[in-house]
């Protein structure tokens, strides 16, 4: 099961604020050299250019159905590139990253070098969830420990390499980080009912499990995934309160 670009946009205005909350932590100026790691299929990163007049901007990601709707987006001063944010290299005004990081194992090595390649007077820009514990996650793991889809997945449960904020707040400062805003916040999110919770994590969270389980067992494993949210949240509207962490430092 690939990437969705069009199912991950189902909720782009709820993915936006957090957005809006770090570039309001970034030193605008013109003329920057930016890269966005994990752009995702790309308005976010439009949007990160628009903000910086005269600049050169790069949105990187690894999923080519992401790509594929971002590269429509492609002008002067903002393209983009298939690649993983692991092998990122060079030297950048801005390294800017909207919930991407994530997906990448070992922030204890990411983040030191994602600050490395930062220029002096440049700054490193980072947001990501932090709600793994809410039930909308902790469900995708009870229904994959049941059969047919223990065996379909064989034994896999995706584990997140996401700190706490003190660990990165730690790791910025032994990376030489000359000043940094370390913190979480919940996101209020009212959403229609359950199944709305279910759409949301189908662009998400459920994606490596969906890559990994047989196809004729995911509509199967939606279902009890879905009959189990219900129960969890059997109200209209459904609250998601979502946790994420937002971290800026500079060199």
């Amino acid at each position: 099961m690939p990437w969705d670009p069009q199912r991950y946009e189902q909720f782009k205005a709820e993915r936006a604020a957090p957005f809006q909350d770090l570039m309001s932590l970034i030193n605008v100026r013109e003329g920057l050299s930016v890269i966005d790691l994990g752009c995702g299929p790309g308005p976010l990163t439009e949007r990160l250019a628009d903000a910086l007049p005269g600049s050169d901007v790069l949105g990187i990601d690894s999923s080519a159905e992401m790509l594929a709707s971002a590269q429509e987006l492609a002008r002067e001063g903002l393209r983009f590139e298939q690649r993983a944010i692991e092998d990122v290299a060079g030297e950048f005004d801005l390294v800017f990253s909207h919930a991407a990081l994530q997906w990448v194992p070992e922030h204890s090595a990411l983040i030191p070098k994602l600050l490395s390649i930062v220029r002096p007077g440049g700054q490193l820009a980072v947001q990501m969830p932090s709600n793994f514990s809410h039930p909308t996650h902790t469900i995708i793991d009870e229904v994959g420990a049941v059969e047919p889809f223990a065996s379909g997945l064989n034994g896999y449960v995706h584990s997140w390499s996401v700190l706490g904020v003190e660990q990165y707040a730690d790791l910025l400062f032994a990376s030489g980080a000359t000043e940094q805003t370390v913190f979480e916040k919940v996101y209020p999110h009212v959403l229609e009912d359950s199944d709305a919770l279910a759409d949301w994590m189908s662009g998400t969270a459920l994606v490596p499990y969906m890559e990994r389980l047989p196809a004729e067992l995911h509509e199967r494993f939606m279902a009890a995934y879905r009959d189990l949210l219900r129960e969890r949240f059997p109200r209209k509207p459904v609250f998601f309160g979502f946790r994420r962490i937002l971290f800026v430092a500079g060199r």
